[in-house]
């Protein structure tokens, strides 16, 4: 019976194969580059091609340091390194150690020739670009009905707002006949009036790529009405799609991040600007408030109504001190009278006459108050208590009376 080998036997068995052959551990070989990734890790994986073939390439991180410009699709390098097999996968590859340009491969130089074509003409022009919608609500998608790139999207858009409605015009996206497709698929969605439209397909080799540097299609991008995201391949692949849209995503996942803003964000952002306005209103009410207070005790202090009763008042205040000082006055006049009057009854006629006194004038009413005044015969009169008496005076005599 013939012997059985496990695979990693017979991996590594034809691994030893290519170790012992000298030619393909220092070998340099000619071909363009397609499928170009630039892993997180530093690593460059890339497909190196000619007419007839392909060949798997890696350049590890730490042999980088020789390469003086940016590996992409489309260029045509010398790469030299070692063919060695790729044991877990059970391919063989070659594993890069220099890498250096050998001219422009012809699908690259395609490329630069339209795209600098095209430049001339302005369909690149930064003044032509329209700006994407902020918070769109109907956004239309020009891909292929089936694959990864479509599912992202629309979990993506969902995710970030399920309120956004998302049109698909299927669309091929590469080989023949797709550039039409593409074509009809923005037009169809132009002219529905939508807010945005995304236009790509997921990663591929350059070839997969190609039909998004179609001319046509950059013309049908440019002449949209409708701002155009363009997500093509991957954050590394660039094609003339990118350069006519208005605005380039580097992955169709990332398209739909930029075309749909995330609703909860929004909402955050309205509770927040709700509650800096409803603060600023109230600030605002209060101090218009205080400020018709004050303006109110204003108007009221100049008001006639307030005044005439201010005036009143201090009438009403002045007519009782007043009033006050008039009894205060009287009171003391009136004492002052009753003194006067004690005073003035002192010295009354009157209250000497009931006293037994009587007051005795001439005939013309003049007092007779010594006996100089008088004289024998003369007519005299008494006043008593009760009435007057006339007499006539037999005769006077002087009496001193201070001698008694």
């Amino acid at each position: 019976m013939a012997d059985i080998y496990s695979v990693s036997q017979v991996n590594a068995y034809i691994k030893n194969l290519f170790l012992r052959d000298d030619r393909l551990n220092y070998i340099s070989i000619r071909g363009e580059v397609s499928g170009c990734k630039y892993h997180t890790s530093g690593h460059i994986y890339f497909t190196l091609k000619d007419a007839d073939g392909q060949l798997a390439c890696v350049m590890f991180a730490s042999m980088r340091k020789g390469l003086t410009f940016r590996l992409m699709d489309g260029v045509s390098v010398v790469v030299r390194g070692r063919i060695s097999v790729y044991e877990q996968g059970g391919r063989y590859q070659l594993y890069a150690n220099e890498i250096l340009k050998d001219g422009k491969g012809d699908l690259f130089a395609e490329f630069e020739r339209l795209k600098a074509r095209l430049e001339q003409e302005g369909l690149f022009d930064a003044a032509h670009k329209k700006p994407i919608p902020a918070y769109p609500k109907a956004i239309g998608i020009v891909t292929a009905l089936t694959g990864a790139a479509i599912q992202d999207m629309v979990n993506i858009a969902g995710r970030r707002n399920p309120y956004v409605q998302l049109i698909l015009c299927p669309a091929g996206v590469q080989g023949e006949g797709a550039a039409e497709t593409i074509v009809r698929g923005i037009r169809r969605l132009d002219a529905m009036g939508l807010d945005t439209i995304i236009v790509g397909r997921g990663g591929g080799s350059v070839e997969d790529l190609w039909v998004f540097n179609d001319e046509r299609v950059a013309r049908a991008i440019y002449e949209c009405r409708t701002p155009i995201i363009s997500a093509v391949g991957h954050e590394t692949d660039f094609t003339i799609a990118d350069f006519a849209a208005d605005l380039r995503a580097p992955t169709p996942s990332a398209a739909a991040e930029l075309a749909v803003n995330e609703v909860s964000l929004l909402e955050g952002a309205l509770v927040d600007a709700h509650a800096v306005l409803f603060r600023a209103m109230s600030r605002r009410l209060r101090d218009c408030r205080n400020r018709m207070n004050g303006l109110s005790i204003q108007l009221k202090y100049l008001s006639p109504a307030y005044q005439l009763d201010q005036k009143k008042q201090r009438l009403s205040d002045v007519e009782t001190r007043l009033s006050g000082l008039m009894k205060q006055r009287l009171l003391l006049k009136r004492k002052e009278l009753l003194v006067l009057a004690e005073r003035m009854k002192a010295k009354s006629p009157l209250d000497k006459l009931t006293s037994g006194y009587s007051y005795l004038a001439d005939e013309k009413g003049r007092m007779i108050n010594s006996v100089e005044k008088t004289a024998p015969g003369q007519k005299i009169y008494a006043s008593v208590t009760d009435g007057e008496i006339t007499a006539e005076v037999i005769s006077v005599r002087t009496v001193n009376r201070q001698n008694r």
